[in-house]
């Protein structure tokens, strides 16, 4: 099933996918178009900790010029502040030289999760979501200790529109999770993937993660992005598209207002 959290006339909803529609808590349809997205996650399960890898993929690794891949996991960590929703606007901070997306598959725990084992670690899985996770490269002077300035950003981690149950996506899918993975500019076709490719796949990063620290329900791990990511200026309509979990569209600013569907 396909969950969402949206704003429609000012109040909070959760909400399903019903073919071409949402069927909001009380029973009433409304289209795409008439509410505002928020991100996909439980109020009763926030995110605590937001870890976010880099270098996950070996094509966008020897696209920075990294010879090798990386040992062990490399990741960033967020906080819940920088999470917007589908349909939002991620802002370009003035004299930047280089802001770029990343497409990636979204991990939400499902239950705590401490010293677990890689064949145990999906069932700690609670569900799949979208994530864009927009890096200023400006501002990256160290892989292996990275400025908080490069990710962790107010609007900087749309996520969304759908949070897809962990069972129904394995259940289509399979084990281990083979989804393609693409992002569009303007409507141009500028990354693709697939992540059969990562280096460190989701059973993993959890039973990595787990073993030194607690994951708790709601938390999130976003497990990187392949090659093709390209510089992004104000105006520009970014979609990033996961197979099986759906579409998350941003439209970059300069701190501008973001207008976007708010009925």
């Amino acid at each position: 099933m396909k969950h969402a959290r949206v704003i429609v006339h000012g109040q909070v909803w959760d909400a399903t996918q019903q073919n071409d529609q949402l069927l909001l808590a009380d029973g009433r349809l409304v289209g795409f178009t008439d509410v505002q997205w928020l991100p996909p996650l439980s109020p009763v399960a926030r995110p605590r900790t937001v870890l976010a890898l880099g270098l996950n993929y070996a094509d966008h690794a020897k696209e920075l010029a990294f010879k090798e891949p990386p040992k062990e996991p490399l990741a960033f960590v967020k906080g819940e502040a920088s999470l917007i929703g589908h349909g939002q606007c991620t802002v370009r901070p003035l004299g930047v030289k280089f802001m770029h997306y990343e497409c990636e598959l979204a991990v939400v725990i499902g239950r705590t999760a401490r010293h677990v084992q890689p064949a145990q670690a999906l069932d700690f899985v609670g569900g799949y979501t979208v994530a864009n996770d927009f890096a200023i490269r400006d501002y990256l002077e160290n892989w292996y200790r990275p400025n908080l300035r490069v990710k962790n950003r107010a609007t900087s981690t749309p996520i969304g529109p759908w949070l897809v149950d962990a069972a129904d996506l394995h259940a289509s899918f399979g084990e281990p999770l083979q989804l393609a993975l693409q992002t569009t500019v303007n409507g141009k076709v500028t990354q693709s993937g697939n992540t059969r490719d990562m280096i460190f796949d989701v059973p993993t990063l959890i039973a990595y993660f787990s073993s030194f620290m607690t994951l708790y329900p709601g938390d999130l791990i976003l497990t990187g992005t392949p090659d093709g990511v390209v510089d992004c200026q104000p105006g520009d309509v970014v979609v990033t598209e996961i197979e099986g979990i759906g579409a998350l569209t941003t439209t970059m600013i300069d701190n501008t207002p973001c207008n976007t569907s708010n009925t």
